[in-house]
């Protein structure tokens, strides 16, 4: 449950989609393949009551999901912008975004992105964190940091070693096959049995890799992430039944529909929710509640968010249930610069909610303009 309810509603007058550039610190290699940089599209709720900003976490080809770039920048102008800005100015709550647009088919991260701006504006208007909008319980949260695949496992020990030596509480490895038992026993070998480490496989395996999954047992694992493709459910239902080590779904879970339906089936025991693939936070919230309703342990996933979407993934990693730490790291673990003057730091292994309005986050807006690939406004009549 959230607090939303009891807010005043705004005036949408129109949204700004701007697309920017920026460099990752290091390539950042999954099963899918390497990223070096990122387009990120951002997209600024206009209202009269003064304006929000949300981040979509699409990227730039359609491999994680369906959805890229240029496919959520159409969709949001073409097809789910017109539909919000229908009643005129009328006075419009964020709670009733989902609503306006579940018309539109899937499209979830665009979805998602234009419900954060609007959501960020209103609690900003009202003058309410985000955190205390949605009910978050603690105000700082623990740190994990996700490590892509590495072609010199003594390149990877290194590259987390440093981690650990930040203070990054907990270690989530990318596999996929060829490069999966071996890291990982190197790892324990090196660094114990004392450090949390999960790994993440992105969908890189079959229902016939049981077997070999289940090798990955003796080495005291958190979690095994997605291994089958986000449409086998069954599967990872199977896979669940022939491995010691918890299984647990990203990709597979796009609404609370669907993972209660993946619980029910037995198709895993830990969720990771990230808020552009269920289609928003308020969404989100959802997933964390019949979760917490069924014993399911949840935890926050990443997509390479800068500040804005970093800030929204603190306030939701801090609701009851998010029982193992997350993917929310310092901004500087992805980029040199991030685009808020008060970038996400390390404190001690945690993170620090922002307690400001909306996201709490003050945008580098200079620093936006000289990064920016395109831009376009729509609607404010």
């Amino acid at each position: 449950m959230t607090n939303l309810p009891h807010l005043e509603p705004i005036h949408v007058r129109g949204f700004e989609f701007r697309v920017i550039g920026l460099p990752l610190v290091t390539p950042f290699r999954t099963s899918f393949g390497t990223q070096n940089d990122r387009r990120i599209l951002l997209v600024r709720a206009i209202t009269d009551e003064g304006d929000g900003w949300g981040e979509c976490v699409s990227g730039d080809d359609p491999l994680y999901s369906s959805e890229y770039v240029e496919s959520s920048h159409h969709v949001m102008l073409h097809h789910l912008v017109p539909r919000l800005l229908r009643n005129d100015g009328g006075p419009m709550h964020a709670t009733e975004v989902a609503r306006l647009l579940e018309p539109v088919k899937d499209h979830r991260m665009a979805k998602a992105a234009i419900e954060a701006a609007v959501l960020d504006a209103q609690l900003r208007a009202n003058d309410m964190p985000l955190s205390t909008a949605i009910g978050s319980v603690v105000d700082r949260v623990p740190s994990g940091v996700s490590v892509g695949i590495h072609d010199d496992i003594d390149a990877l020990v290194r590259t987390i070693g440093g981690y650990l030596d930040e203070g990054y509480v907990r270690i989530k490895l990318k596999i996929e096959p060829g490069s999966d038992i071996e890291p990982v026993r190197v790892l324990r070998e090196t660094f114990g049995d004392a450090v949390p480490l999960q790994v993440d496989a992105n969908t890189a395996y079959t229902r016939d890799d049981g077997p070999h999954l289940a090798k990955l047992d003796r080495f005291g694992l958190l979690l095994i992430e997605q291994p089958l493709p986000e449409d086998d459910v069954t599967g990872h239902a199977i896979i669940a039944r022939q491995v010691g080590t918890p299984i647990c779904l990203d990709e597979s879970i796009v609404s609370a529909h669907a993972a209660v339906d993946a619980i029910e089936r037995g198709a895993c025991s830990i969720i990771n929710i990230k808020a552009g693939r269920v289609g928003g936070y308020l969404e989100a919230v959802k997933v964390h509640d019949v979760c917490q309703e069924r014993g399911i342990p949840v935890w926050c996933g990443g997509m390479l968010e800068t500040g804005i979407g970093r800030a929204m993934n603190l306030a939701l990693a801090a609701l009851p249930n998010f029982t193992i730490t997350g993917d929310v790291s310092a901004s500087e673990r992805f980029w040199a610069r991030d685009i808020v003057h008060d970038p996400i730091v390390l404190d001690h292994g945690h993170v620090v909610l922002r307690t400001g309005p909306g996201t709490g986050v003050d945008l580098d807006h200079p620093f936006i303009e000289s990064v920016t690939l395109s831009s376009e406004v729509v609607g404010t009549h």
